[in-house]
């Protein structure tokens, strides 16, 4: 059997204490790609790596 690399997944609620957004905010960003995430039964779970790799891009000029 292949040896798993260590991942290390996050519950929405964690993803979104870190990001310090909503729930609903993370849900919008995985249902939009923004945000991989893994599904396990009803709930999600979001790579630790994909949350540090999110929070470094730049942030889009809105004006």
């Amino acid at each position: 059997m292949a040896e798993l690399p260590d991942v290390r997944f996050l519950t929405v609620a964690e993803v979104a204490d870190i990001m310090r957004v909503s729930k609903m905010t993370v849900y919008r960003l995985v249902h939009a790609g923004e945000l991989p995430a893994v599904r396990f039964g009803r709930s999600y779970r979001v790579p630790e790596s994909a949350v540090t790799e999110a929070l470094q891009r730049p942030i889009a000029d809105v004006g």
